[in-house]
């Protein structure tokens, strides 16, 4: 919920929030699974602590076939067997990238990533990762 002081970006910035959903929709055009992307979106807005964006995404996922399974899952991805590895590689991926405060071994995960997807798609990732952490702290701004 907004506080009596928010700023409604959506007036204030909406050239900027244009130009970034047009980067948006580049990044969704890049070939990605739509699931895969609903999940990485998800997991970092858990992390990020960011209840707007963790409704939407959840919402969205659910639209486009996501089991409410995996969806409760999400935030243990590593303790259970629901998802692939190629998906686990994104999540862990996805937390090193949104967790800036913590140590990861980014050469080990990008080793692990390329297991699983082609630089293309690392690529694509990556900024997948850092247009939500912006969304996230956007939103996140009005808490």
């Amino acid at each position: 919920m907004a506080s009596a002081n928010s700023i409604n970006f959506y007036e204030q910035g909406a050239d900027i929030l244009g130009a970034l959903e047009s980067v948006e929709g580049v990044i969704g055009e890049r070939g990605i699974e739509v699931g895969l992307h609903h999940l990485i979106l998800l997991r970092a807005s858990q992390v990020n602590k960011c209840g707007f964006c963790v409704k939407m995404h959840t919402r969205d996922a659910r639209r486009d076939g996501e089991t409410d399974k995996r969806l409760d899952h999400l935030i243990v991805w590593r303790q259970v067997a629901d998802f692939t590895l190629r998906e686990k590689a994104a999540f862990a991926w996805t937390e090193a990238l949104t967790e800036l405060g913590q140590t990861h071994d980014l050469a080990a995960l990008r080793g692990e990533l390329k297991k699983h997807f082609s630089d293309n798609e690392i690529s694509t990732l990556t900024s997948m990762i850092a247009m939500i952490n912006l969304w996230n702290r956007i939103q996140i701004s009005n808490h």
